[in-house]
């Protein structure tokens, strides 16, 4: 029996934002994404943001493709998650579609409203459900990953990145910019690291280099695209103590139990509109 998922388009296209379009796409949902013209993500093995920079990406067994607005529809219905370059959110307002989730994860409510489609959901803290949108899915590790929050708000942001087994607190394995600049990487996601070698290079505007080093041994899970600029504090890599490289190819278990959570969301909430 064939049933006609409704289109759903997704703000962001990172880590998290994958791992719900990987989930919905799977189960029939047609999914549109929208990111910056220079998307930072730095998973790009496992996000279909990495469609903005080569034009096509596969996440898993599902392929991305950067498109323009108007072919988008056409995309997602072909089987493919499309990958728009829509900062201003124009794919809301052209495509009308019923359900909208907010995958941005920038800890604050950046522009989505509840009247923004029929049903709108919301990924972690910056959130209030009933008030911003119809619900909420809760981001934090440990008991209630992934769970749907129909009133309130998602745990607060901790500023800190969760511990993966193995790392401890020899140092966080979240790589963050010192200083202002593009991303030189001396090793390639995927590749075993030592403690102490130099991930990347971080060279400013007038040619200051410093390096970003490995804290512990592990195997490099994420690095920015070069070409984008990161200031001072981004996020710029990711280093696995778990050193796994398989895990550098596929979406992680937070990711698939967050869009475990949003298609439960959607699903419960088209059910309470029909």
């Amino acid at each position: 029996m064939k049933i006609d998922f409704p289109l759903v388009v997704i703000r962001g296209a990172g880590d998290l934002a994958s791992g719900v379009a990987l989930r919905l796409q799977r189960a029939g949902f047609p999914v549109v994404m929208t990111e910056i013209a220079q998307p930072l993500a730095v998973r790009r093995t496992v996000v279909f943001a990495q469609a903005i920079f080569d034009g096509f990406c596969q996440v898993e067994e599902v392929g991305g493709r950067r498109c323009e607005l108007e072919e988008a529809p056409a995309v997602a219905a072909q089987g493919e998650v499309a990958v728009v370059v829509d900062p201003a959110g124009e794919a809301l307002r052209q495509l009308q579609p019923p359900v909208v989730v907010d995958a941005i994860m920038a800890k604050r409510n950046t522009g989505t409203r509840r009247a923004d489609a029929p049903f709108v959901v919301a990924l972690g803290p910056g959130f209030v459900a009933g008030v911003d949108c119809h619900a909420v899915i809760e981001t934090d590790r440990g008991h209630n990953l992934g769970r749907v929050l129909w009133e309130g708000a998602a745990a607060p942001d901790t500023g800190e990145p969760g511990e993966l087994p193995g790392g401890g607190r020899r140092g966080s394995r979240v790589l963050r910019a010192r200083d202002a600049g593009h991303v030189l990487g001396r090793f390639t996601i995927g590749d075993r690291i030592e403690e102490g070698a130099e991930i990347a290079v971080v060279r400013n505007a007038s040619g200051g280099e410093y390096s970003s080093i490995a804290p512990f041994a592990g195997v490099l899970r994420g690095l920015i695209h070069p070409s984008v600029a990161v200031t001072a504090g981004m996020k710029i890599g990711d280093l696995d103590p778990r050193a796994d490289v398989a895990y550098c190819f596929t979406v992680s278990d937070k990711a698939l139990a967050i869009g475990g959570g949003v298609m439960e969301a959607i699903l419960m909430g088209l059910a309470r509109l029909k």
